[in-house]
């Protein structure tokens, strides 16, 4: 089992930039990828960003391009998100995310972002 533990979350203003970080525990050899979904009152769960473990390539929502940043610290079994320039329409609660091979199969709780008008 892996464990995923996210933070950084809060209320910002629009422009404004915020960092989450979601670590990860357990067998964390099995993790092939780790990426970022968000969920918006009454939408459906969306893709954010994904980031390889190993070599590192990155793939982004198109709506994020340019302003979201996924890093990750192999070391400490850690992923970022960098969020720049944020709207409101990016206000969700953002769940962090870990796949062995091609599914993701282990989840975070969730942490709330907040962007103001």
């Amino acid at each position: 089992q892996v464990q995923l533990v996210e933070s950084g979350g809060g209320l910002v203003q629009a422009g404004g930039s915020l960092r989450l970080s979601c670590a990860a525990s357990g067998r964390t050899a099995s993790i092939s990828k780790m990426g970022w979904f968000r969920q918006a009152p009454g939408k459906e769960r969306e893709f954010v960003a994904a980031i390889r473990w190993s070599g590192g390539s990155t793939d982004y929502a198109d709506s994020v391009k340019g302003r979201f940043t996924i890093s990750r610290d192999n070391a400490r079994n850690t992923i970022y998100l960098q969020m720049n320039s944020l709207k409101p329409e990016d206000t969700a609660v953002y769940y962090c995310t870990a796949a062995r091979i091609c599914q993701y199969d282990y989840w975070g709780q969730g942490t709330q972002v907040t962007v103001s008008s």
